[in-house]
């Protein structure tokens, strides 16, 4: 059973930066493709990136250039550096994991945390 712990969240002007951060527990992290998905008041679930165990990359097209997915086995910990956020990149941002295969839609991820709030001030 893994674990997920997501930390980093909060407010920014428009235009800012943050960095989240997700710690992963309870299993062999190396095994595992990580994604991460926001969920804004009165709407679904989106994907927004993810990354494979071999550390390719996959990025909605709504992030791609300003978002940047990592990884470090190591530490047990997937990132997103999100850069030049908009006022509708605020949502509550979770992390997420499936054995093996990257995966970039909500059902296919098997591993949730509980997610951390990302506010964005314009």
């Amino acid at each position: 059973q893994v674990q997920l712990v997501e930390s980093g969240g909060g407010l920014v002007q428009a235009g800012g930066s943050l960095r989240l951060s997700c710690a992963a527990s309870g299993g062999t992290f190396s095994n595992y493709a990580m994604g991460w998905f926001r969920q804004a008041p009165g709407k679904e679930r989106e994907f927004v990136a993810a990354i494979s165990r071999s550390r390719s990359t996959y990025y909605a097209d709504s992030v791609k250039g300003r978002f940047t997915i990592s990884r470090d086995n190591a530490k047990n910990t997937v990132y997103l550096q999100m850069n030049s956020l908009k006022p509708e990149d605020a949502a509550v941002y979770y992390c997420a994991a499936r054995p093996i295969q990257v995966a970039t839609m909500t059902t296919d991820y098997n591993y949730w945390g509980q997610g951390t709030q990302v506010a964005v001030s314009s």
